[in-house]
This record gives structure tokens, sequence and C-alpha cells, in this order.
């Protein structure tokens, strides 16, 4: 059975690589740059959707905002880049926001970033799969009612290929990754040029007519004018989720590390915007119409358009209009956006793995999560990202609408504690600094940072008033919860190191009194004798075999057959009258122990080790019962004996036990195939200890 899954894992992973291939799998930067930047790049295709959205609630007229929103977006994007490049260089080990804010805010921010990151991370597998799920769902109409399980086989492809290493999996990314640039690049260059020839045509939805939400008649006018258009700015900060995935995936690039990192965020931030505007301004180009509820907030000749029309995304619009003349293209860009949100869920499966290592070297998760597996990836941090994202996609129905509100709020606390950390960072540096030029990039730093901090929280404030009431309170429960997991997690780590810490060298080495051995026996084969053998092999002060008798005449064949094998070890008989095995073996080693506190007890118990899984439900279960209650005795050491079943070469190795036979002492396995008609013989005709024997008076051994 284990070798069936283990050439299952293989073939699903690979092979093991060494220790010393881990270069290997570091990333260049033309492979880290789609690793790491689909999740931002991928945004592109839900973000100006969200701005047109926001703003349509006030009318049409008021998307003409639209272009001027993307560019205060573009600003923040542009802070954020410049703030991460010299985190990059400042933290280069892979913490990113976490460490950042550990070293100077604190363990407790920190764990809160942490916590935030983590969230936000399953958070981006989720609705980057949902919502490439449902491009693929409007291609394809009859896979519908089958899009979570889609989602869910989505995300399990990325894990298993994440689970191959990071070069692997980037080499399978890089190339969707590159063509969604390409493709978006082509149509807007191609769009720019139809503006300025005057060729560019209208998209579908700008013939129709937009129903203005109650209240916003008179448009943005007034304080709830400037909040809606607040609103439209963080959905469009969207754009900028993804761009922490590198600071802390800074582990993974090729040397020089901090360098390659920084540039791959500089081109990031650049393509990034450049998209972002394209698309914008292209939408109001063509007239593309968005509205939260088409079927009844789309007019044509006076009549909402109803369930039948479906609203395709901006870049959808877009395409269609631009390249109306040449029609595989449209399906070409809205293949590949589809695409790219599903693959921009790899950033998480890269950066996840990564932070969760950080947090386990830190003690505030499972020690598992920093362990690499047979690929150098941190397989266990890829498992539970799997996890989390296929409990999100279940419960939500993988409908990305519903997990939008989830989305961004954690991001951006990352966001502004990072931020935060860094211009205590620059101002505590700055007081240590002595050199004119060092001091003065440590200024423009501090002032980008700050600058940083006021857009960063003022989008926090903004998303948490919008969102709070729509779902962002599940993400800030899931945060609070992982904060005080965590906690949990370090203070057990810490109360374990205190606990086994040696505090006198010298009385950790002393040794006990007297070992007392006891071999449980339910019948007289070949793992009783094992039992015996290994037992004897310890040289224990005292030595016995313990059997319960629950009447149904088990114990009497014992009996029969220790004194047929003349074993040299005393037998002692439990009698249960109520059938129970388990509380006398357990109340009978207590009370050896209450016997003699000073001694140490060792239990060796056979057990047999099957082939395959089904066996073990028919086996070893009262060993398993046993050795659970007496793992938590104190002074009890459990010693198991394995009994491989069904292995060649299992007979003939029993050599330490001794059985007295009218022959003479002679070895166990003789003794159990030889008939003899002498019963035991008395105590004093035993070997001695010093000898090999062991006494069968219990009384003398102690």
């Amino acid at each position: 059975m284990r070798d069936f899954a283990d050439r299952i894992k293989r073939l699903l992973v690979g092979r093991p690589v060494p220790s010393g291939a881990l270069g290997e799998t570091l990333l260049p930067k033309r492979i880290a740059l789609p690793v790491f930047a689909s999740d931002a790049l991928s945004s592109v295709g839900y973000a100006p959707d969200e701005v047109l959205i926001t703003l349509a609630v006030a009318g049409v007229a008021a998307t003409s905002l639209s272009p001027w929103v993307a560019l205060a977006v573009v600003g923040v994007l542009a802070v954020v880049v410049a703030s991460y490049r010299q985190t990059v260089h400042a933290y280069p080990s892979g913490g990113g926001d976490y460490e950042v804010v550990s070293a100077n805010l604190g363990s407790h921010a920190g764990l809160l970033v942490a916590s935030a990151l983590l969230s936000d991370y399953v958070l981006t597998v989720a609705v980057s799969v949902s919502s490439g799920t449902s491009y693929l769902a409007a291609a394809l109409p009859a896979l519908v009612p089958y899009k979570v399980e889609i989602a869910v086989a989505v995300v399990t492809v990325l894990a298993v290929l994440n689970m191959r290493g990071s070069r692997e999996s980037g080499r399978a990314f890089a190339i969707p990754t590159y063509l969604y640039m390409g493709v978006i690049g082509i149509m807007a260059v191609v769009g720019l040029v139809q503006e300025l020839t005057g060729t560019l045509g209208r998209a579908e939805s700008a013939g129709f007519d937009v129903v203005t939400h109650a209240g916003w008649e008179q448009g943005l006018t007034g304080l709830a004018g400037g909040f809606l258009v607040l609103r439209a700015f963080s959905s469009g900060c969207a754009a900028l989720t993804g761009v922490e995935a590198i600071s802390n995936g800074v582990p993974s690039f090729q040397r020089p590390k901090s360098r390659n990192a920084a540039t791959t965020l500089l081109l990031l931030g650049v393509i990034a915007a450049l998209m972002l505007m394209s698309v914008i301004h292209l939408a109001g180009a063509v007239g593309v119409r968005m509205v939260e509820d088409p079927a009844h907030q789309l007019l044509h000749n006076g009549v909402p358009v109803g369930d039948s029309y479906h609203q395709d995304p901006a870049i959808g619009q877009i395409a269609a209009t631009v390249f109306s003349g040449f029609r595989p293209m449209f399906y070409l860009v809205a293949t590949v956006t589809g695409l790219i949100l599903v693959l921009a869920a790899n950033t998480a499966f890269n950066g996840f793995p990564v932070l969760a290592s950080v947090l386990a070297r830190d003690e505030f998760l499972p020690r598992q999560l920093s362990q690499r597996g047979d690929r150098l990836a941190f397989s266990n941090g890829i498992i539970v990202l799997w996890l989390g994202a296929v409990a999100f996609l279940i419960g939500f129905e993988a409908n990305t609408t519903r997990l939008i509100q989830l989305y961004i709020v954690g991001v951006f606390i990352s966001f502004s504690l990072s931020q935060v950390g860094m211009v205590r960072h620059w101002t505590r540096e700055l007081t240590i600094a002595t050199e004119p030029r060092d001091r003065s990039r440590m200024y423009r730093a501090r002032i980008i940072n700050s600058i940083g901090v006021l857009g960063t929280g003022t989008v926090l404030v903004i998303v948490l008033l919008t969102k709070l009431t729509r779902g962002a309170w599940i993400t800030l429960t899931i945060m609070a919860l992982l904060y005080l997991v965590m906690n949990r997690i370090r203070r057990h780590y810490r109360r374990v190191s205190e606990e086994v810490a040696i505090s006198d060298l010298h009385d950790a080495r002393v040794l006990p009194a007297h070992v007392h051995a006891i071999v449980l026996a339910s019948r007289l084969h070949q793992p009783t004798l094992r039992a015996l053998t290994y037992a004897q092999s310890t040289h224990p002060t005292v030595l016995e075999a313990l059997t319960v008798d629950t009447g149904d005449g088990g114990a009497e064949r014992l009996l029969d057959a220790w004194e047929e094998a003349d074993i040299a070890v005393p037998l002692t008989v439990l009698d249960s009258p109520y059938r129970d095995i388990t509380r006398p073996v357990i109340n009978y080693v207590r009370s050896v122990r209450r016997e003699s506190p000073r001694d140490l007890i060792v239990v060796f118990l056979p057990e047999y080790i099957v082939r395959h899984w089904w066996e073990q439900i028919l086996h070893n279960q009262t060993a398993l019962r046993l050795k659970t209650v007496l793992l938590f005795t104190p002074g009890v050491v459990v010693a198991s004996v394995p009994w491989q079943l069904g292995l060649p070469g299992q007979r003939h190795i029993h050599h330490g036990v001794r059985a007295r036979t009218a022959e003479g002492i002679i070895d166990a396995d003789v003794a159990m195939r030889r008939h003899v008609d002498s019963h035991l013989s008395h105590p004093d005709q035993h070997s001695p200890a010093g000898t090999g024997g062991v006494s069968a008076d219990p009384q003398e051994n102690r």
C-alpha cells in the first residue's frame, strides 16, 4: 500500500530533489515576473469593472471621472511599489510585511499583519479561481452547474504544480502571463490608433441608458458624491493586490535576490499602471456601460434589457469593439484574460508557503510548515492553502460577487502597517546615519512611506466603511482567530522549551534505580518471543510477562504453553471478571509504579505491522488503547516490538529468550517446536541474571 502511494506521489510531484539543488529551483527575473506578478496584473481584469460599476450608481455622467480615479490608483500603486523596493533591500529574508512590522512595531502588530496576509492569500486563490471559472462558464454555458467542481479541480491542479517546485510551476505559468500582457498591449495600441484615426467604434452597451440609483439623480454632488468617488477609488485599488507577494518571495529569486526582486517590482508597477490606464481610457472611449444589476439598470429604448442580457466585463467589451473586424482576436483576449485570472492564484501559492515558513520558524505556526518537501517546495504550506481555498470555494459556491466582499481588507491592513513600520525604520536609521548622501536617501524614503501611510490608510478606512457589512466582517473574524491561534502556538512552544530545558546536567544524567520490564502476552507465538528477546537484551532488573484472564480460556492455554516451553520468565496473570483487558493492565502498571516510584517501568507491546491498510483494522486495537493510556503515565516507557506480517525471513530470529526443557536451556524457537512433558523447574534452577537468564521469581529480581 505504501509503495503504491509513493508511486502516485512520484507521478504527481516528481522525484525528490537534494537540498544542494536548491539554487537550481530559484527564479530568474523573466520567470519571477509572471510567477509573482500574475495576481496584480490579473486584477486589471476586474478592477476597472468595479470602478465603472461604482460610479454608475450616480449615472453615466459620473463614469467620466473613471480616468481620474484610475490615475489616483496608479499614484498609490507607485507609492506602494517604491516602498516595497526599499523593503526588499532592507528585509530580504522573505518575511515581507510581517518582518517589517515585527521589527519596527513589535510582535503583536507583526502577528496582525501575518493574519491579514494569510487570510488574503487564501481569498486571492478563491477570488481569482472563481472569477476565471466564471469566464469559462460564460463561454461554455453547459458548465455552469459544475462551477464549484471546476473551481476545486483548478485549485487542485495549481497545488500539484506548485508541489513540483517553483521553477516548474513558473515555467508553466510564464507563457500565459506573457501572452496576457501581450494581447492587452496589442488591444491598447490598436484601440489608441483607431481613436486617433477616428475609426474606433462604440461598444454594444454604449447605446443603453443607465438607471440612476435613488437619491443620486443630481449626480456627484455634496459629501455623498465625494464618498462615492472614494468608494470607486477603493474598488479600483484591487489592482494593488499582489504587489506584496514579491517582498514575501524574495528567497525564491536568483542572486542578487534583493536587486532582482526590486527590478521585478518596478516592472510590475509600470506594466500594471499602463494596463489599468489603457483599459479605463478605452472603456470610456468606446462607451462601456457597466452596472451592478444589468437586467434592471440598463435600458434599451426605455425598456430594461432583462435577464437574457449578459454583461461582459470591460475588457471583453473593449476587445469586441476594437477587434470587431477580426473576431478570433476577441476570443483570444477573453480566453487569455480568463486563464490569467485562474493563474493569478499561483502568486498566492508562492507567497503563502514562504510566509508560513517564516511564521513557523518564529514558532507562531507548526514547525512542519517550515520544512521543504521532496521538490524543495514548502509542501505543507501549499496543502494548507489548498484546503483553505477549497473551503471558501465550496462555502461560497464559487460566487465571485460574494467572495469579492471579503477581499482587499486584509491586504490593506498589511499595506498600512507596513508603511508605518518603514517610516519608523527610516527614522531609526536616520539617528545613526552620518553620511549626507545616505541621510538624503533615507529622508526621501521616509517621505515616500509617509505618503504611503496616508494613501493606504485612507483606502483601508473606506474599504472598512463600504464593505464591512457586506462580508468584510468574515475576513476580520478569520484574522482575529488566526491571531489568537498563532499566539497560543507560540506560548505552547515556549512552555515546552522551558519544560524540557536542562537546568542541572548532573541530575539529568542520573540513571533510574531499577528497571522493571513488563512484556504483554496474549498467547505464546513468535511476536511474544521477540518481545521477550528484546526486553531481556535491555538487561532489566526485573523482567516479567503479563496477561489478562477474561474467562475465555485464553489465559489457561497460555499458561499451558508457557509451562510446556519452560520459558524462564515469570508469567503474571491478571483476573478480569468484566472482560476488560486495558484497565487491569493499567492498574497493575500503576501499582508497580506506586510500590517503586524511583524505578523505571518499560512495557513491551508486541504489534503487527500489516502490509495493507485494511489489515490495520483487524489487529493492534488493544495495543493501541494500552499505548494511548500508558504514554500519559509518569515513569512508564512504552516500547513497541514490531512483527512484519507477510514479510519473508521473520522466523528463527529469536536468540535471546531461553527456555528450560528436559535437555537443558535452549533457544526459545527450538523450545516452541519441541513437545516436552516436564513442568517449570524450581526457581533456584533458573539462570542468574548475570548469565543472560531471568529468574522466574519476581521477588528475586526486585
